[in-house]
């Protein structure tokens, strides 16, 4: 039997300092709906200050810390800190990833190695320190972010690796799911479509936009705002039964 939600309660986001990511928009969804809120990106100055702006508008504890997350001392350390300084850890969500648009038969090791090493290795090495403290609290609450990518094999900007990487969260999450639900930990996995953020290449002009809505059954592409939504429901006391689940938010790009 899972315990109770503390009133007081943090998640822990990674990759949630870039100015126009889902990280950060959740960051401030997350502090608004009353989560103190901890933040670990590659870029500490970024993290610290994007903690101070969520605290200083939402009147919650928050704080940010640099650590490259496919180093897993780096990645123990950043958990660590981050406990200290803040209420009860009770979730954690995965935002922290690199795209890849290189074609398969130009796959070098490094940029191979480079993108496993921040999409999955660096979603486990953090996920397994959270999940040391989640367990010993007996609730709590895991996020990773897969892509469509990896359901329809690309199709995005990004290509192989990228997507070998995102499906790799999805089994990674399933696995922690099995192994944990009977302590009471559940584990999710979010799935974006095409999500107006830099990560795509750029700033999109309103004709790619709307080119990329086209594969969808809804007339638009999604915002930071639409996967800061599922991340609150998911991460949620209410969502105490879901498990083991990919939730696709992606105007129905991918049905399955």
């Amino acid at each position: 039997m899972a315990s109770a939600f503390p009133a007081d309660r943090t998640v822990i986001l990674t990759g949630a300092a870039s100015p126009r990511g889902i990280g950060r928009a959740t960051a401030y969804h997350l502090a608004e709906l009353g989560w103190n809120v901890g933040i670990i990106d590659v870029d500490g100055e970024a993290a610290a200050a994007t903690a101070a702006d969520v605290a200083d508008e939402h009147g919650v504890k928050a704080v940010g810390v640099g650590a490259n997350l496919a180093d897993r001392e780096q990645a123990i350390a950043a958990v660590d800190e981050l406990e200290a300084k803040l209420p009860q850890l009770v979730a954690l969500v995965n935002f922290a990833g690199v795209s890849s648009p290189v074609p398969y038969l130009e796959v070098t090791p490094e940029e191979w190695h480079r993108v496993l090493g921040v999409n999955l290795e660096g979603v486990h090495w953090v996920t397994q320190r959270v999940a040391a403290s989640l367990v010993s609290s007996g609730v709590g609450r895991i996020v990773g972010i897969s892509s469509v990518s990896a359901q329809r094999g690309g199709g995005t900007f990004s290509k192989t690796p990228y997507s070998a990487s995102k499906a790799g969260v999805i089994g990674l999450m399933r696995s922690i799911a099995r192994e944990f639900g009977p302590l009471g930990i559940t584990a999710n996995v979010i799935s974006p479509g095409p999500i107006d953020t830099d990560i795509m290449g750029g700033t999109l002009t309103e004709e790619r936009k709307q080119a990329m809505a086209a594969d969808g059954v809804l007339a638009r592409i999604g915002t930071p705002r639409d996967i800061a939504a599922a991340v609150a429901y998911l991460i949620s006391e209410d969502a105490g039964f879901v498990t083991g689940q990919t939730l696709n938010v992606d105007g129905g790009l991918y049905m399955h």
